[in-house]
Protein backbone atom coordinates (compact mmCIF):
# COMPACT_ATOMS: atom_id res chain seq x y z
CA UNK A 1 0.00 0.00 0.00
CA UNK A 2 2.82 2.48 -0.78
CA UNK A 3 5.47 4.28 1.68
CA UNK A 4 5.35 4.68 5.14
CA UNK A 5 2.81 7.68 6.34
CA UNK A 6 3.63 10.43 8.47
CA UNK A 7 2.02 10.22 11.99
CA UNK A 8 1.65 13.18 14.44
CA UNK A 9 0.62 12.33 17.80
CA UNK A 10 1.87 12.75 21.83
CA UNK A 11 0.61 11.90 24.94
CA UNK A 12 -0.30 15.33 26.30
CA UNK A 13 -3.70 15.19 23.94
CA UNK A 14 -4.25 12.46 26.80
CA UNK A 15 -4.36 14.82 29.27
CA UNK A 16 -7.59 17.27 27.77
CA UNK A 17 -9.84 15.10 29.89
CA UNK A 18 -13.62 15.52 31.62
CA UNK A 19 -14.59 14.66 35.03
CA UNK A 20 -18.06 13.62 33.56
CA UNK A 21 -18.98 11.34 31.07
CA UNK A 22 -18.52 14.15 28.10
CA UNK A 23 -18.08 12.49 24.48
CA UNK A 24 -15.22 14.35 23.24
CA UNK A 25 -13.04 11.69 25.32
CA UNK A 26 -9.05 10.56 26.03
CA UNK A 27 -11.10 6.95 24.73
CA UNK A 28 -11.42 8.50 21.39
CA UNK A 29 -8.07 8.99 20.69
CA UNK A 30 -7.19 5.42 21.52
CA UNK A 31 -9.78 4.24 19.50
CA UNK A 32 -8.10 6.06 17.02
CA UNK A 33 -4.56 5.16 17.35
CA UNK A 34 -5.98 1.43 17.60
CA UNK A 35 -7.24 2.31 14.26
CA UNK A 36 -4.15 3.30 12.66
CA UNK A 37 -2.41 -0.02 13.89
CA UNK A 38 -4.85 -2.35 12.89
CA UNK A 39 -4.81 -0.88 9.40
CA UNK A 40 -1.03 -2.84 8.88
CA UNK A 41 0.36 0.54 7.26
CA UNK A 42 3.21 1.54 8.00
CA UNK A 43 4.16 5.07 9.93
CA UNK A 44 6.68 7.78 10.59
CA UNK A 45 6.33 9.62 13.86
CA UNK A 46 6.14 13.60 13.19
CA UNK A 47 6.62 15.57 16.38
CA UNK A 48 3.79 17.41 17.64
CA UNK A 49 5.47 21.47 18.50
CA UNK A 50 3.90 24.00 20.27
CA UNK A 51 2.71 26.05 17.82
CA UNK A 52 4.46 29.42 18.50
CA UNK A 53 1.81 32.18 19.23
CA UNK A 54 3.02 34.06 15.95
CA UNK A 55 1.12 31.44 14.21
CA UNK A 56 -2.21 31.05 16.19
CA UNK A 57 -2.50 34.61 15.57
CA UNK A 58 -2.95 33.90 12.08
CA UNK A 59 -6.03 32.16 12.62
CA UNK A 60 -7.25 33.46 16.12
CA UNK A 61 -7.48 36.59 17.42
CA UNK A 62 -4.53 38.15 19.82
CA UNK A 63 -7.69 38.66 23.03
CA UNK A 64 -8.66 35.26 22.37
CA UNK A 65 -5.73 33.48 22.52
CA UNK A 66 -4.61 35.64 25.97
CA UNK A 67 -7.98 34.58 27.42
CA UNK A 68 -6.96 30.78 26.67
CA UNK A 69 -3.50 31.74 28.39
CA UNK A 70 -5.41 32.34 31.63
CA UNK A 71 -7.55 29.04 31.30
CA UNK A 72 -3.76 27.06 31.76
CA UNK A 73 -4.87 24.88 34.90
CA UNK A 74 -8.13 25.53 34.88
CA UNK A 75 -11.46 23.15 34.89
CA UNK A 76 -14.87 24.49 33.64
CA UNK A 77 -17.15 24.91 30.75
CA UNK A 78 -16.88 27.45 28.48
CA UNK A 79 -20.06 26.80 27.16
CA UNK A 80 -22.50 23.83 27.79
CA UNK A 81 -20.78 21.78 24.96
CA UNK A 82 -16.88 22.52 26.04
CA UNK A 83 -14.75 22.29 28.63
CA UNK A 84 -11.23 22.78 30.03
CA UNK A 85 -9.24 20.29 32.36
CA UNK A 86 -5.75 22.06 33.69
CA UNK A 87 -3.70 20.92 30.81
CA UNK A 88 -6.71 21.49 27.76
CA UNK A 89 -5.31 24.63 26.64
CA UNK A 90 -1.25 22.89 26.82
CA UNK A 91 -2.65 20.08 25.03
CA UNK A 92 -4.86 22.71 22.24
CA UNK A 93 -1.35 24.28 21.89
CA UNK A 94 0.33 21.21 20.86
CA UNK A 95 -2.79 19.90 18.48
CA UNK A 96 -2.44 23.01 16.44
CA UNK A 97 1.62 22.76 16.47
CA UNK A 98 1.36 19.09 15.16
CA UNK A 99 -1.29 19.72 12.82
CA UNK A 100 0.62 22.86 11.25
CA UNK A 101 3.55 20.65 11.52
CA UNK A 102 1.88 18.02 9.16
CA UNK A 103 0.81 20.94 6.45
CA UNK A 104 4.86 22.26 6.82
CA UNK A 105 5.99 18.52 6.37
CA UNK A 106 3.46 18.19 3.32
CA UNK A 107 4.62 20.88 1.70
CA UNK A 108 7.60 20.38 1.60
CA UNK A 109 7.77 17.14 -0.21
CA UNK A 110 5.64 14.35 1.86
CA UNK A 111 2.87 12.51 0.61
CA UNK A 112 0.62 11.23 3.42
CA UNK A 113 -0.15 12.31 7.18
CA UNK A 114 -2.35 11.48 10.01
CA UNK A 115 -3.21 13.58 12.93
CA UNK A 116 -4.27 12.41 15.77
CA UNK A 117 -5.02 15.27 17.70
CA UNK A 118 -7.49 16.37 20.46
CA UNK A 119 -8.93 18.68 21.31
CA UNK A 120 -10.39 19.03 18.18
CA UNK A 121 -10.68 22.13 16.09
CA UNK A 122 -12.96 22.73 13.18
CA UNK A 123 -15.71 24.68 15.26
CA UNK A 124 -13.20 26.95 16.68
CA UNK A 125 -13.83 30.88 15.80
CA UNK A 126 -11.59 33.34 15.22
CA UNK A 127 -12.37 34.59 18.87
CA UNK A 128 -14.32 31.95 20.68
CA UNK A 129 -13.94 28.02 21.26
CA UNK A 130 -17.37 26.08 20.91
CA UNK A 131 -18.34 22.35 19.77
CA UNK A 132 -15.76 20.66 21.90
CA UNK A 133 -13.13 23.27 20.13
CA UNK A 134 -10.12 25.21 21.20
CA UNK A 135 -8.00 26.11 18.51
CA UNK A 136 -8.77 25.05 14.77
CA UNK A 137 -6.10 22.62 14.00
CA UNK A 138 -6.86 22.14 10.34
CA UNK A 139 -6.86 25.91 9.92
CA UNK A 140 -3.48 26.04 11.53
CA UNK A 141 -2.30 22.92 8.98
CA UNK A 142 -3.17 25.30 6.22
CA UNK A 143 -1.04 28.41 7.88
CA UNK A 144 1.63 25.67 7.82
CA UNK A 145 1.52 24.62 4.61
CA UNK A 146 1.10 27.90 3.32
CA UNK A 147 4.43 28.80 5.69
CA UNK A 148 6.35 26.24 4.14
CA UNK A 149 5.92 27.61 0.16
CA UNK A 150 2.54 26.54 -1.04
CA UNK A 151 -0.19 29.11 -1.87
CA UNK A 152 -3.63 26.75 -3.32
CA UNK A 153 -4.85 24.77 -0.05
CA UNK A 154 -7.77 22.47 -0.33
CA UNK A 155 -9.76 21.63 2.73
CA UNK A 156 -12.89 18.88 2.38
CA UNK A 157 -14.72 18.67 5.80
CA UNK A 158 -15.88 15.07 6.23
CA UNK A 159 -17.38 15.42 9.78
CA UNK A 160 -20.89 15.03 10.39
CA UNK A 161 -21.20 18.43 11.88
CA UNK A 162 -20.01 21.72 9.51
CA UNK A 163 -16.81 22.92 10.11
CA UNK A 164 -18.43 26.67 10.65
CA UNK A 165 -14.80 27.81 12.15
CA UNK A 166 -12.77 26.86 8.70
CA UNK A 167 -15.58 28.38 6.94
CA UNK A 168 -15.35 31.75 8.21
CA UNK A 169 -11.61 31.49 8.70
CA UNK A 170 -11.63 31.59 4.71
CA UNK A 171 -14.65 33.06 3.64
CA UNK A 172 -13.03 35.70 1.79
CA UNK A 173 -10.10 33.82 0.54
CA UNK A 174 -9.75 32.38 -2.98
CA UNK A 175 -6.87 30.42 -2.54
CA UNK A 176 -8.26 28.21 0.08
CA UNK A 177 -11.04 26.14 -1.25
CA UNK A 178 -12.91 24.86 1.78
CA UNK A 179 -15.43 22.17 0.70
CA UNK A 180 -17.84 20.39 3.46
CA UNK A 181 -20.30 17.42 3.57
CA UNK A 182 -22.44 17.24 6.65
CA UNK A 183 -26.05 16.57 8.15
CA UNK A 184 -28.60 19.28 7.70
CA UNK A 185 -30.77 20.99 9.90
CA UNK A 186 -27.80 20.35 12.28
CA UNK A 187 -25.51 21.87 14.84
CA UNK A 188 -23.53 24.69 14.19
CA UNK A 189 -26.56 25.74 11.92
CA UNK A 190 -24.13 26.92 8.98
CA UNK A 191 -23.15 25.13 5.91
CA UNK A 192 -26.33 25.76 4.54
CA UNK A 193 -25.87 25.40 0.23
CA UNK A 194 -25.82 29.39 -0.80
CA UNK A 195 -23.07 29.92 1.72
CA UNK A 196 -19.86 29.89 -0.95
CA UNK A 197 -17.79 32.69 0.42
CA UNK A 198 -17.51 36.19 -0.21
CA UNK A 199 -15.79 38.92 -2.19
CA UNK A 200 -12.75 37.69 -3.38
CA UNK A 201 -13.71 34.11 -1.93
CA UNK A 202 -16.96 33.65 -3.29
CA UNK A 203 -17.04 30.45 -4.82
CA UNK A 204 -14.46 28.92 -2.67
CA UNK A 205 -16.61 27.26 -0.33
CA UNK A 206 -18.77 24.57 -1.38
CA UNK A 207 -20.99 23.37 0.94
CA UNK A 208 -22.92 20.46 0.62
CA UNK A 209 -25.84 19.56 3.20
CA UNK A 210 -27.30 16.14 3.23
CA UNK A 211 -30.49 15.06 4.99
CA UNK A 212 -30.41 12.91 7.66
CA UNK A 213 -29.60 8.96 6.81
CA UNK A 214 -27.74 9.66 4.59
CA UNK A 215 -25.55 6.55 3.45
CA UNK A 216 -22.36 5.15 1.63
CA UNK A 217 -24.21 5.85 -1.52
CA UNK A 218 -25.44 8.97 -0.96
CA UNK A 219 -22.26 10.29 0.07
CA UNK A 220 -20.35 8.64 -3.06
CA UNK A 221 -22.75 10.66 -5.39
CA UNK A 222 -21.44 13.28 -3.26
CA UNK A 223 -18.03 12.83 -3.66
CA UNK A 224 -18.40 12.26 -7.60
CA UNK A 225 -21.00 14.90 -8.35
CA UNK A 226 -19.68 18.05 -6.83
CA UNK A 227 -16.76 17.29 -4.30
CA UNK A 228 -14.73 15.96 -6.76
CA UNK A 229 -15.13 17.93 -9.73
CA UNK A 230 -14.55 21.30 -7.74
CA UNK A 231 -11.03 19.58 -5.87
CA UNK A 232 -10.14 18.77 -9.87
CA UNK A 233 -10.84 22.22 -10.94
CA UNK A 234 -9.17 24.11 -8.16
CA UNK A 235 -5.90 22.15 -8.39
CA UNK A 236 -4.47 22.02 -4.83
CA UNK A 237 -1.10 21.95 -4.08
CA UNK A 238 -2.37 20.07 -0.47
CA UNK A 239 -5.15 18.66 0.37
CA UNK A 240 -6.27 18.19 3.80
CA UNK A 241 -9.08 16.42 5.06
CA UNK A 242 -10.86 17.50 8.74
CA UNK A 243 -11.40 13.38 9.53
CA UNK A 244 -14.76 13.15 11.87
CA UNK A 245 -16.21 10.17 11.75
CA UNK A 246 -19.53 10.86 13.62
CA UNK A 247 -21.25 10.40 9.96
CA UNK A 248 -20.55 6.92 11.51
CA UNK A 249 -24.43 4.76 11.32
CA UNK A 250 -24.08 4.02 14.98
CA UNK A 251 -22.22 7.21 16.16
CA UNK A 252 -24.54 8.62 19.39
CA UNK A 253 -24.36 12.19 18.05
CA UNK A 254 -25.94 12.04 14.92
CA UNK A 255 -28.06 10.95 12.69
CA UNK A 256 -25.83 9.55 9.22
CA UNK A 257 -25.28 6.17 8.12
CA UNK A 258 -21.79 5.81 6.73
CA UNK A 259 -19.73 2.87 6.98
CA UNK A 260 -15.85 1.96 7.16
CA UNK A 261 -16.32 0.78 3.48
CA UNK A 262 -17.72 4.53 3.01
CA UNK A 263 -15.53 6.53 4.95
CA UNK A 264 -12.72 4.51 2.42
CA UNK A 265 -14.39 5.21 -0.62
CA UNK A 266 -14.48 9.25 0.46
CA UNK A 267 -10.77 9.26 1.19
CA UNK A 268 -10.39 7.24 -1.71
CA UNK A 269 -12.15 9.50 -3.88
CA UNK A 270 -10.75 12.38 -2.55
CA UNK A 271 -6.91 11.09 -3.50
CA UNK A 272 -7.84 10.44 -6.71
CA UNK A 273 -9.25 13.94 -7.22
CA UNK A 274 -6.33 15.68 -5.97
CA UNK A 275 -4.00 14.09 -8.45
CA UNK A 276 -0.22 14.86 -7.44
CA UNK A 277 -1.49 16.70 -4.33
CA UNK A 278 0.27 15.29 -1.50
CA UNK A 279 -2.63 14.87 1.49
CA UNK A 280 -3.10 14.99 5.22
CA UNK A 281 -5.90 13.92 7.30
CA UNK A 282 -6.70 15.90 10.94
CA UNK A 283 -8.96 13.96 13.31
CA UNK A 284 -12.32 15.69 14.24
CA UNK A 285 -15.05 14.00 15.99
CA UNK A 286 -16.32 10.40 16.00
CA UNK A 287 -17.85 8.96 19.36
CA UNK A 288 -18.56 5.62 18.77
CA UNK A 289 -15.27 4.36 19.58
CA UNK A 290 -16.07 0.80 17.90
CA UNK A 291 -16.66 2.67 14.87
CA UNK A 292 -14.31 5.47 15.36
CA UNK A 293 -11.49 2.42 15.04
CA UNK A 294 -13.08 0.87 12.44
CA UNK A 295 -13.16 3.69 10.13
CA UNK A 296 -9.91 5.13 11.11
CA UNK A 297 -8.69 1.92 10.18
CA UNK A 298 -10.56 1.66 6.56
CA UNK A 299 -9.41 5.12 6.01
CA UNK A 300 -5.69 5.01 6.69
CA UNK A 301 -5.74 1.87 4.56
CA UNK A 302 -7.58 4.32 1.56
CA UNK A 303 -4.82 6.81 2.46
CA UNK A 304 -1.85 4.82 2.12
CA UNK A 305 -3.29 3.62 -1.44
CA UNK A 306 -5.68 0.67 -0.77
CA UNK A 307 -8.34 2.12 -3.48
CA UNK A 308 -12.00 1.76 -2.46
CA UNK A 309 -14.92 2.52 -4.14
CA UNK A 310 -18.82 2.84 -3.93
CA UNK A 311 -20.85 1.41 -6.82
CA UNK A 312 -24.10 2.74 -6.57
CA UNK A 313 -26.45 0.14 -6.86
CA UNK A 314 -30.01 1.63 -6.30
CA UNK A 315 -31.24 4.92 -7.34
CA UNK A 316 -30.94 7.81 -4.37
CA UNK A 317 -34.09 8.52 -2.22
CA UNK A 318 -35.85 11.53 -3.30
CA UNK A 319 -34.59 13.71 -0.41
CA UNK A 320 -31.31 12.85 -0.99
CA UNK A 321 -31.39 13.83 -4.42
CA UNK A 322 -32.84 16.75 -4.25
CA UNK A 323 -29.76 17.84 -1.21
CA UNK A 324 -27.42 17.05 -4.38
CA UNK A 325 -29.38 18.82 -6.43
CA UNK A 326 -29.51 21.81 -4.46
CA UNK A 327 -25.87 21.54 -3.81
CA UNK A 328 -24.38 20.55 -7.32
CA UNK A 329 -26.46 23.89 -8.35
CA UNK A 330 -25.09 26.38 -5.80
CA UNK A 331 -21.34 24.87 -6.57
CA UNK A 332 -22.27 25.10 -10.51
CA UNK A 333 -22.08 28.82 -10.05
CA UNK A 334 -18.56 29.37 -9.84
CA UNK A 335 -17.36 25.41 -10.80
CA UNK A 336 -18.65 24.84 -14.24
CA UNK A 337 -17.52 21.34 -14.13
CA UNK A 338 -19.96 20.05 -11.66
CA UNK A 339 -22.55 18.04 -12.52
Amino acid sequence: MGDAILLVDDALFDEHAPTSNHPERPARLHAARSGVRRSGVATRPLEAKDAPRSLLETVHAPAYLDALEELRGVRGMLDPDTYVAPRSVDAAVRAAGGAASLGEALARGERRGIALVRPPGHHAERDHAMGFCLLNNVALAVEGARRAGKKKIAVVDIDVHHGNGTQATYWRDPDVLYASTHQWPFYPGTGNADERGEGPGEGATVNVPLSAQAGDDVYAEAMRRVIAPVLRAFAADVLLISGGFDAFEGDPLAMMQLTPRGYAAIVSALAEAAGSAPIGLVLEGGYDLAGLEACVEASTRALAGDPKSIHVERAIGKVHARDLDRAAAAAARSWPGVA
